[in-house]
């Protein structure tokens, strides 16, 4: 573009009453380098340009409020600096909260986020791989992922994905971060044994999630190493929601017979157990106790009563941002697998 057609556009921005953004070619006229030049030192290309010169690109562009446009970059690369982070339930403190430690954490590498909710759909979790994957994202971190053809698809192409609570529903080679979901199942049952309970219940999460299976089995297992026999009947399936919860629980109660304590996939299904009995004119715990899993941030605000397992969260998203950032910048040494601390929260609900 000369300098005419440049002082032209100028002119019909500044008629149009608009503030005319900054281009790179206002970047180099004022630096007194060339286009080329600014745009190798905006990109981190080595060795182009002197320390000089990069330090006054880099002011010209603070002073004239300069926003590289990232198209032709990802282009180049088939790669932008943007991450995708899939939840299950973005209305779930316990998954917000880790989405936003993953941000935080992505933030101080230089890359972006984006958030997409699923609410445990495959076809959705799909049509949000293609979608992303249509913006050149970089990598994927999948917060409750299920098996699908989209994933598969994904896998099969190499892209760095990491799993955060729930494990890859296809093979375990790769990267997961979470908790040991089994002995935390397995602990709440030898904390119900000690307390006396022996009429048990679970009210556990959809068991396409790696995370709900796990807790479930750990509870089975724990109960009959404490030789406490585990009724079928006392077994229900639940979406991890307080409605859900709360309608699993009417008909865990039908008849007046309830179970002496409740083993709930996630806090949100047991604040629905609790609204339940509440209704019923139940005690908790003198007639049910009720044990959670995550310990929902909501906790300190709303139930500060329940039981819990409690989930390192802010550790947890930290790592996983840590980790993409080793996958992205090709550091083979990045963990496969990283299991955090947990443990028994408990409280006056059992």
């Amino acid at each position: 573009m000369s300098a005419r057609d440049r002082e032209t556009r100028r002119r019909s921005g500044s008629r149009r009453g608009g503030r005319r953004k900054p281009t790179i070619e206002d970047v180099a006229a004022a630096a007194g380098v060339s286009t080329a030049t600014v745009s190798r030192i905006l990109n981190g290309v080595p060795n182009k340009a002197s320390e000089e010169t990069t330090e006054r690109v880099r002011r010209v562009v603070t002073d004239l409020g300069y926003i590289p446009v990232q198209v032709g970059r990802s282009l180049s690369t088939m790669r932008s600096a943007l991450v995708a982070l899939l939840t299950p339930d973005n209305r779930n403190a316990f998954y917000a909260s880790i989405a936003d430690a993953v941000q935080r954490a992505l933030n101080t590498t230089g890359n972006a986020m984006t958030l997409c909710n699923t609410r445990e759909n495959p076809d959705m979790q799909d049509a949000y791989i293609d979608e992303m994957r249509s913006h050149l994202v970089s990598a994927f971190v999948l917060l409750g992922a299920v098996e699908t053809p989209g994933l598969h698809r994904l896998l099969d192409d190499d892209y760095p994905v990491v799993f955060v609570n729930r494990k890859c529903p296809v093979e375990a080679r790769y990267p997961f971060v979470g908790i040991d979901n089994y002995a935390a199942g397995r602990d709440v049952a030898a904390h119900f044994a000690s307390r006396g309970y022996r009429d048990c219940a679970a009210l556990h999460g959809p068991l396409i999630s790696s995370a709900s299976r796990e807790r479930l089995e750990g509870f089975r297992d724990g109960l009959a190493a404490a030789g406490i026999q585990f009724a079928e009947r006392r077994v229900g399936g639940c979406e991890l929601t307080m409605e859900s919860g709360y309608e699993r629980s009417g008909q865990l109660f039908h008849n007046g017979d309830w179970p002496r304590a409740i083993f709930c996939g996630n806090d949100p299904i047991a604040y629905g157990v609790y609204r339940r009995c509440r209704e019923l004119g139940m005690r908790v715990p003198q007639d049910v106790a009720l044990f959670g899993f995550d310990d929902n941030p909501l906790n300190d605000w709303l139930a500060p009563w329940l039981s819990t397992v409690h989930v390192p969260l802010a550790e947890l998203g930290d790592r996983v941002g840590r980790i993409v950032a080793d996958l992205l910048a090709g550091n083979d040494a990045a963990p496969r697998s990283l299991l955090l601390p947990y443990h028994l929260e408990i409280r006056t609900s059992a």
